[in-house]
């Protein structure tokens, strides 16, 4: 027969965690934000709000704060506004329940991501992407597909192809990466860190791709890119408008030089005016499946984010005209830099023994993109394009 132990038994007391009752206790839907559409999404469950406010409910302000005093998110971190921005921080004390404000307290909560980007979304499309590159990269080892490739587009791609890499690398670590650090709500930080990551993936995509052929292409250098980056007068232009990229410090305005203005002006021209054309003539059917991946983040999901938030702004029911007027001085200063930098680029167009499309036909085409994009936010084409 088996003795039995004695336990002692849990005794509740209904001051446990979760025990005390609430109006909301049986709600099933959160009650603390306002949805865009008539139904609460996943994607706004998980993702807005989440960051804490002050200006909204957090009841003992910042949790953190900087060495000057201030603390989470100065939305100063930005020139530009969205309505309620001026309204002064609601004085905090148990019970006041953010009184006299609006729900939400300022405009930049009304962003959401068109592309409903949070960590699980984010994982599995950037995997689907990786294994999918990888089996076209295995597919054309097996099929000896490198060696239909000529001399001269084995020394295109292992310089320019590679020197691409450095401009992935930088923005994603440098500029995008401290934007998202600065964004005032989670749901631009979500969207701007994966915009950071899918820089970060397209620059770790080539660089692994260029370990592939180095092993499966004879005499071809991997480390020619290096000093195409530091040297070559072509790349100089690229390089130091990218620097400069990483240099600003107003969020926003890196956000927009870099997908509105440097994207379309220089990026697109590059991988789809010159590498997708080029690839193909010369043998090559790898290399545009690389390059694709990065032109359909831009083009079909990072743009598209950045389209949705800048709407906002150029149409804020306060700050409209001042935010238009500030994205017209950001035009005049970066136009003239991006445009310099394609012009630059323009003798590698001549470098493949099959020549893509005329460099000038294909910037014509990269100004009319720009041109329907600033259309779409509202903002003038400017002068400076004209270079």
């Amino acid at each position: 027969m088996t003795t039995g132990r004695d336990l002692p038994k849990p005794h509740f007391t209904d001051a446990e965690a979760g025990a005390q009752e609430f109006p909301d206790s049986t709600a099933r839907r959160f009650n603390y934000y306002t949805p865009q559409k008539r139904k609460q999404t996943h994607y706004e469950d998980v993702t807005v709000e989440v960051q804490p406010d002050p200006r909204h409910y957090l009841a003992q302000g910042w949790l953190y704060g900087f060495s000057d005093g201030r603390g989470g998110y100065p939305l100063d971190w930005t020139a530009l506004k969205a309505w309620g921005s001026d309204r002064p921080e609601p004085k905090r004390y148990p019970g006041s329940g953010g009184k006299g404000y609006d729900w939400p307290a300022t405009g930049w909560h009304e962003f959401r991501d068109p592309n409903e980007e949070w960590e699980l979304t984010f994982y599995r499309y950037n995997s689907n992407v990786v294994r999918q590159l990888n089996q076209n990269i295995d597919a054309a080892r097996q099929s000896k597909a490198f060696e239909q490739w000529n001399r001269n587009w084995v020394t295109f791609v292992e310089r320019h192809l590679g020197a691409w890499m450095h401009v992935d690398h930088g923005l994603g670590l440098y500029l995008f990466a401290n934007a998202n650090r600065r964004a005032p709500t989670n749901m631009h930080n979500n969207a701007i860190s994966v915009n950071s990551m899918h820089r970060i993936r397209a620059a770790q995509d080539l660089a692994l791709y260029n370990l592939t052929l180095s092993e499966e292409v004879p005499d071809f250098d991997g480390a020619a890119h290096i000093e195409t980056w530091n040297s070559d007068p072509a790349w100089q232009g690229v390089r130091k408008v990218a620097e400069q990229l990483t240099g600003i410090d107003d969020w926003c305005e890196a956000i927009f030089a870099a997908n509105v203005i440097f994207e379309p002006l220089v990026g697109e021209l590059f991988r789809s005016g010159l590498v997708q054309q080029a690839a193909p003539r010369n043998g090559d059917f790898v290399t545009p499946t690389v390059i694709g991946a990065e032109e359909y983040d831009y083009a079909e999901r990072d743009l598209r984010y950045t389209t949705a938030m800048f709407v906002l702004l150029t149409n804020d029911r306060e700050f409209a005209d001042h935010n238009k007027a500030l994205l017209q001085q950001w035009l005049s200063t970066w136009v003239p830099r991006a445009i310099d930098a394609a012009r630059t680029l323009q003798p590698i167009w001549s470098q493949p023994d099959s020549k893509p499309p005329r460099f000038e036909d294909g910037l014509d085409r990269a100004k009319s993109r720009f041109s329907g994009i600033l259309s779409d936010l509202g903002l003038e084409t400017p002068k400076e394009l004209a270079q």
